[in-house]
């Protein structure tokens, strides 16, 4: 019982450093690196869960897929699903780090204007 309230309060302090919110203020603003890294692993894993769930109950298969084109060297494979976990951490951590950046960047512009 400790041990489950121990990891309930690590999602909890976990949650809390990817959304700031600034009292007074009225802002949220979000973590970069803490997003960044959610999408990673969010991404990643997904692909990667998506492509066993496909070779459980299709099989693999060689045939060039959408995603294929995008991440050089994936396929409905073992090897693939490899391949894709790499490919779609790397894209999913850029791709969370700019859109961290640019709401944070935009929330900022929002409320200088609302103070002018």
């Amino acid at each position: 019982m400790n041990r489950l309230g121990g990891t309930w309060t690590r999602l909890i302090v976990a949650f809390h450093k990817v959304v700031h919110f600034r009292k007074g203020v009225g802002k949220m603003r979000l973590h970069t690196m803490a997003f960044a890294l959610s999408c990673a692993l969010m991404w990643g894993l997904g692909l990667f869960a998506l492509t066993w769930w496909i070779i459980a109950f299709e099989g693999s298969s060689d045939t060039p897929t959408m995603i294929g084109r995008i991440y050089r060297g994936y396929s409905i494979t073992p090897a693939g699903s490899l391949i894709g976990l790499a490919w779609a951490l790397v894209d999913g951590f850029f791709g969370g780090l700019i859109f961290a950046w640019l709401y944070n960047l935009l929330l900022g512009k929002k409320a200088i204007k609302r103070q002018a």
